[in-house]
């Protein structure tokens, strides 16, 4: 079968950072010495390779003995979340992406500037739930459906967004949160360009195939948004982890497949499944 590969794919550089500082901490410190709270990314294979290299990434912060280091992963973490790691006499290992840093920088500044905050993301991802923790009552929103009942009248509006987030989807949330009645609007872009860069190239590819594979977490939120891109350009797509995923009737009829994977993919899951795509018999 003919495989083509999106131009721009897989990790980013946020996500690199934050593995080579994990694997710089643990040769440091050794099997034992280094927890992270929670997944260093959204990739199920990368974190077991870790945990097999002595990463502990399911541990709380009342059971470590002081000098532990704690690893804050690449989503980031809230200020109460730091206090208490120096609280406990532990040592903070930050590898929380630069992009999300600015994020938490943003919120902080429009609070300060007076503003009521605006976040468009998911509330439930580990990224926005850290990133409100720097300014007191920052309202959440992802869909027109409840604008009118979280957002202030009359208020001034200071907005910013989950960096993982779509371009289009991020347009669409301000042009609805604008055509309510507010007195001044603030708009900040903390959109990755990294991920945006990766959702053009995959809907570009869409086009040329007959089928789309996003390779991914599937937890992970810049793939998912990925595979929803390609749906929506009328593609067959699939969202699969790794090889062992793939069924043959997903290209049944087919003769081009298209390849990409999110920002938290390492280049041995795509490659091997593009090997063992290649192999594949395309319909006749």
């Amino acid at each position: 079968m003919e495989v083509k590969l999106a131009r721009k794919r897989g990790f980013c550089f946020g996500v690199e950072d934050a593995i080579e500082l994990a694997e710089r901490i643990l040769s440091e410190k050794g099997t034992g010495g280094v927890v992270a709270l929670g997944p260093v990314i959204h990739n199920a294979q990368v974190v077991e390779r870790l945990e097999r290299a002595g990463l502990n990434q399911s541990a709380d912060l009342e059971s470590l003995a002081p000098g532990s280091s704690v690893l804050i992963r690449s989503h980031g973490a809230a200020p109460e979340t730091y206090q208490q790691v120096r609280d406990r006499g532990l040592e903070i290992v930050d590898a929380t992406c630069v992009l999300v840093k600015r994020a938490q920088t943003v919120v902080r500044q429009l609070h300060e500037e007076g503003y009521q905050v605006v976040m468009i993301g998911d509330a439930n991802h580990p990224e926005v739930r850290g990133v409100i923790g720097y300014a007191p009552n920052v309202i959440v929103v992802d869909s027109e459906e409840h604008l009118d009942e979280v957002l202030p009248p009359r208020g001034r509006l200071g907005i910013l967004c989950q960096t993982t987030h779509a371009p289009e989807h991020v347009a669409e949330m301000i042009g609805a949160i604008a055509r309510r009645p507010f007195r001044e609007l603030k708009v900040v872009n903390t959109l990755c360009l990294e991920v945006v860069r990766r959702q053009e190239a995959a809907v570009e590819l869409a086009h040329e195939v007959d089928v789309m594979f996003v390779l991914g977490g599937l937890h992970s939120a810049n793939t998912q948004e990925l595979a929803r891109l390609c749906r929506e350009e009328g593609t067959r797509t699939f969202h699969l982890e790794t090889w062992d995923q793939f069924k043959p009737e997903m290209v049944d009829g087919c003769r081009v497949a298209g390849v990409t994977a999110g920002a938290s993919t390492p280049d041995f899951i795509i490659d091997a499944f593009v090997h063992k795509l290649e192999a594949f018999p395309a319909a006749g």
